[in-house]
């Protein structure tokens, strides 16, 4: 019944996180050469009213991901499969890195983004911060797959 459990929460972690990882992805494979192509005004505008959606739907889905890969966490160790524990720690580190970037880089460039698709403001370094939130995207990806990966593998060793 434990492993059960455990199984069920690591799958709804890596459903949660799954979602996070395509957002991401998408943003790294498509929406990056995309903007790179568009005059500043249209890429601010267009990033601004992505993550103006983003901002208010997302958190959901990302608490979600991080809570149930720490209930898979605290639930394998205290059930005594340490492995699986192991490997959805992992998953938590990773999560909880992504979520650091996050925070720290990409946040507050998607408020400013957000600010000008609103007011339609555009402001002088667009560029250098629509190229700033590049910069982190392809390590937010790399920490979704490590995330979703151990998850996975935490369900292997439940």
């Amino acid at each position: 019944m434990l492993t059960t459990v455990i199984q069920l929460l690591a799958i709804v972690a890596v459903l949660a996180n799954a979602i996070v990882y395509g957002t991401d992805t998408l943003a790294a494979m498509v929406m990056r050469s995309v903007h790179a192509e568009l005059d500043d005004r249209t890429m601010t505008i267009t990033a601004g009213w992505g993550h103006y959606y983003a901002d208010k739907r997302m958190p959901i889905v990302g608490i979600s991901g991080v809570v149930t890969a720490v209930a898979t966490t605290l639930i394998a160790a205290i059930g005594g499969h340490f492995a699986a524990a192991i490997a959805a720690g992992i998953a938590v580190l990773a999560l909880v890195s992504w979520l650091g970037i996050y925070v720290r880089v990409a946040k507050p460039i998607n408020a400013v983004q957000t600010t000008a698709a609103q007011t339609g403001i555009i402001p002088p370094n667009a560029r250098a911060l629509q190229e700033k939130w590049d910069s982190v995207v392809n390590g937010r990806v790399a920490l979704q797959f490590a995330a979703i990966a151990a998850l996975c593998a935490a369900i292997a060793l439940a």
